[in-house]
């Protein structure tokens, strides 16, 4: 079971307004725009259309600092999981299916569902990796190989470098952050403070109003992009900006819904309705 939710107790007393917002993309074609935004709603097509490994960097970004706590060793591998998210629900890979023996989520290999450049660097960097690679391999192989956390020297090719800066940079481009360098007495380093607050303050209030006033106690009705998201960023523990403007009661209100979410039985979830078993793989592969 996950404990990440344990981890948002320290919070700051600090009011934030904001509403809701996602994010736009350079370079698609008119497919896979299509593929992107059938999971975002219409009110967000106005906003500046964020991936979903923009928005967990955001989240765990320092709006002042420009970058990342030194003591979330989460990030890494959550923003891995974050990449094949988006594949999955961009179309571009999928789960095998379970079969008549039941594979579990843990069990099952990645395969490519289409092999179409997404126009993302990122995405397409690794959709080549899982394209060329035979066999296939499971959600939690391919998390490692992209983090570089294998112990298996062939492997070590599939690293997604420099994940974090590389993103950052797409919230440059997009005019979200900026870039400063800073010097921390042995060296000097680059970081991207926040300097569109109105993108930090809508996707704050979309994760506080997904667990608060428009929580839907039942994932499958959830949409798949906002589900996602909540998953991958409580796995990556960058929560605590979302939830620590919360007053007391709405703060232990929004962990707990959290904490319904990561108490599921994923494998009996993957096998409901309409959706996205990539999802409930990689949440899976952080709820051991």
């Amino acid at each position: 079971m996950m404990s990440r939710a344990d981890g948002l107790v320290q919070r700051r007393n600090v009011n934030r307004d904001s509403a809701d917002g996602v994010s736009k993309e350079n370079g698609q074609s008119a497919a896979d725009k299509l593929d992107y935004e059938e999971d975002i709603d219409d009110g967000d097509s106005k906003e500046t259309r964020l991936t979903l490994m923009e928005e967990v960097l955001l989240l765990g970004l320092k709006d002042k600092e420009g970058y990342t706590s030194f003591w979330n060793d989460s990030i890494s591998s959550g923003l891995r999981g974050c990449i094949l998210v988006e594949l999955a629900l961009r179309q571009r890979i999928e789960l095998e299916k379970a079969g008549m023996r039941r594979k579990s989520l843990q069990m099952r290999k990645v395969i490519i569902k289409n092999e179409t450049p997404t126009g993302d660097v990122l995405l397409d960097e690794a959709l080549k990796h899982i394209k060329e690679t035979n066999p296939p391999e499971t959600i939690q192989s391919w998390i490692e190989y992209l983090s570089g956390e294998t112990w298996n020297p062939l492997k070590i090719k599939y690293q997604l470098k420099n994940v974090r800066e590389r993103l950052a940079k797409n919230l440059v481009e997009k005019g979200v952050l900026t870039t400063e360098k800073q010097n921390f007495l042995l060296f000097d380093m680059t970081t991207h403070p926040l300097t569109d607050n109105e993108a930090k303050v809508r996707l704050v209030k979309k994760v506080q109003d997904a667990v608060l006033s428009r929580w839907i106690n039942d994932p499958h009705r959830m949409d798949k992009r906002l589900l996602a998201l909540l998953l991958l960023a409580q796995a990556s523990d960058v929560l605590e900006s979302a939830f620590s403007p919360l007053n007391d009661e709405d703060y232990e209100l929004a962990t707990r819904r959290l904490r319904e979410l990561s108490d599921m039985d994923l494998e009996v979830e993957s096998m409901k309705g309409s959706t996205n078993d990539v999802i409930w793989a990689v949440f899976a592969n952080f709820n051991k």
